[in-house]
């Protein structure tokens, strides 16, 4: 640490070969060293496409399970929202599962019912998604990047959504 410890003024700074208080002996630590060890092998996911392909992996599972699983009926294992469960109303994303579930099964105008705003974003973010696995799969790193002005927009378009299904 004396070593670390520069001269300013003309006077040490604090440590270093300063005298220790009476009573308290200054200890002495051994040298320690820069790295012992060899660096460990890097962890996570070598290949730009592992999570593009974790997530839709992840994603053809939970639609197998949705396929069989009715959410409109109660007593399967589907989570509850939180917000809605904490505030007794629907945040912006409810009935998402429910219109996952519709749409598996064709049923496009329950879907629209479910929640029309995931139903009108569902291109969008479908196409967010297969852009990220081509990219990966092509060995580049992708991720969207939305500006504030975006990011306005689409918060506000949450906001003025959740009010307005809460209304009725």
């Amino acid at each position: 640490m004396a070593d670390v410890l520069r001269e300013r003024d003309g006077r040490r700074a604090r440590g270093g070969d300063a005298p220790a208080p009476a009573g308290h002996p200054r200890p002495q630590h051994p040298p320690h060293p820069q790295h012992p060890y060899p660096r460990p092998p890097r962890r996570g996911p070598h290949h730009p496409a592992a999570p593009p392909l974790a997530a839709l992996a992840a994603a053809v599972a939970a639609s197998f399970y949705l396929y069989g699983t009715d959410p409109h009926q109660s007593g399967h294992w589907l989570p509850r929202c939180p917000f809605n469960w904490l505030t007794g109303l629907l945040c912006p994303a409810c009935g998402g599962t429910r219109m996952a579930y519709d749409l598996l099964h064709g049923d496009v105008v329950r879907a629209f019912h479910e929640n029309v705003l995931l139903l009108l974003a569902s291109p969008a973010l479908l196409w967010m998604c297969g852009r990220w696995l081509v990219e990966g799969l092509r060995g580049r790193r992708w991720r969207p990047v939305l500006g504030p002005r975006a990011q306005t927009a689409v918060l506000g378009v949450a906001v003025v959504w959740a009010v307005v299904r809460n209304l009725h």
